[in-house]
């Protein structure tokens, strides 16, 4: 994946309908119950295979909400460089993540624009996807540098409107 880091993303680099180049990710137990142990969830469904599986039904331990919002912000800002700032996210969960699986997030830019106070942002919507399948779909706002003198993690109080 070229990220943002290597290219040096600013917003004139960005268009309406440009895709997000995808990240592949190989899941493994380890991975998810990391991002359990990262988010403080001790919810067994996230570590114990056998509760998942005996007592809650499903085929293995899966993937936490808050481990899937570390994903969708690590794959945005992979791809908009050290510059890039999340603004705003909210993702639907429509199935489960487990081990064995490779999920793969790909995205679309639907709207590109500058705010009236300067910040340059853009918004796109994400799919986390396993297979054919779609296990989550994001939208999320995020502030682009608008030049290479723009910084939008300077941004503070009345100039920071996500």
């Amino acid at each position: 994946m070229s990220t943002g880091v290597e290219a040096g993303l600013t917003l004139d680099q960005v268009e309406a309908g440009q895709a997000v180049p995808p990240l592949s990710y190989d899941v493994t137990a380890t991975t998810i119950v990391l991002g359990a142990l990262a988010s403080r969830d001790t919810r067994p469904m996230h570590h114990d295979y056998d509760f998942a599986v005996n007592r809650n039904g499903i085929r293995d331990i899966f993937m936490n909400t808050p481990n899937q919002a570390a994903w969708f912000e690590r794959y945005l800002t992979d791809w908009t460089g050290p510059k890039g700032r999340l603004g705003r996210m909210k993702f639907r969960m429509k199935s489960s993540v487990f081990p064995g699986d490779t999920m793969v997030l790909a995205g679309t830019v639907q709207k590109v624009e500058v705010d009236d106070v300067g910040c340059g942002w853009a918004e796109a919507e994400v799919a986390l996807t396993v297979g054919d399948k779609v296990c989550t779909e994001c939208t999320a706002r995020v502030a682009i540098p608008t030049g290479p003198d723009d910084n939008p993690w300077q941004r503070r109080g009345d100039d920071w409107r996500p």
